[in-house]
């Protein structure tokens, strides 16, 4: 996690280095050595994630014949145990009209055998999620700045109705990022029109994609980040993303 030039915690001094960015000069430590100095920088540690598992009717979605929830959980595994390494605080809720799991204040060394077995019995309810009451709960897990992932699918049926009133709430108080499986077999359908149900199905793959562009601009417009990529890569993309905004001092 120590990347030079990166970060907002001061890591060191350093002999400065073609290319280093000259806004990393400490010049008291320079004019103290007589030599250019530089600081290094590494991310914040202690930081708090808030990973929300949506249980609700969407993740029971089938995407290459596995449920929603499931790359969903793996998503959240893997994010936690990175933030874990790095010394950041994961807490989890997992729900739809009611929460049936919450791992909060586990230590490093127990996180995952506590998130593994709080999530092993969850199965998708054919219920709409209560955002409100969820977004309830993050606020109560942590009054402070926090990075809240939620783990929802990008329906835009469900995000418009339901998610982005409480969502707004929420993206003023926490930096918001919501992870989605993405169906792959719609960029598929999108490029096959050989005849008249296969142009068919394009366009209904077309309509699709562009209300959920439009649901992702709307997150966007609130604040919200979204990450949205087929089941196998949305655990590391999330990754990715995580680390990206760690490196960055934007949590």
């Amino acid at each position: 996690m120590r990347i030079r030039g990166q970060g907002t915690e001061f890591d060191s001094l350093r002999d400065y280095v073609d290319g280093d960015d000259v806004r990393s000069i400490d010049w008291r430590a320079t004019a103290r050595r007589r030599s250019t100095v530089v600081r290094t920088w590494q991310p914040e540690k202690d930081r708090h994630i808030i990973i929300v598992l949506d249980t609700s009717r969407t993740s029971a979605g089938r995407v290459d014949d596995v449920p929603r929830l499931d790359a969903a959980m793996d998503a959240a595994l893997l994010l936690a145990a990175l933030a874990s390494h790095a010394g950041d605080r994961v807490d989890l809720l997992a729900g739809d009209r009611r929460v049936h799991r919450r791992v909060a204040g586990s230590g490093r060394a127990t996180l995952l055998n506590d998130l593994v077995n709080a999530m092993a019995p969850l199965e998708p309810a054919l219920l709409e999620a209560d955002w409100p009451m969820l977004g309830a709960e993050v606020t109560r897990l942590s009054r402070q700045r926090a990075l809240v992932v939620l783990l929802t699918p990008l329906e835009p049926a469900a995000v418009e109705e339901s998610l982005l009133p409480p969502l707004s709430v929420l993206a003023q108080r926490y930096r918001v990022v919501l992870g989605s499986v993405a169906d792959p077999a719609l960029s598929t359908m999108l490029d096959r029109r050989d005849d008249a149900r296969e142009i068919y199905d394009a366009a209904a793959a077309a309509r699709t994609i562009a209300l959920r562009n439009r649901t992702s601009s709307a997150l966007g417009r609130l604040g919200v980040e979204v990450v949205d990529a087929s089941p196998e890569r949305l655990p590391a993309a999330l990754a990715d993303h995580y680390l990206s905004l760690k490196a960055r001092g934007l949590l």
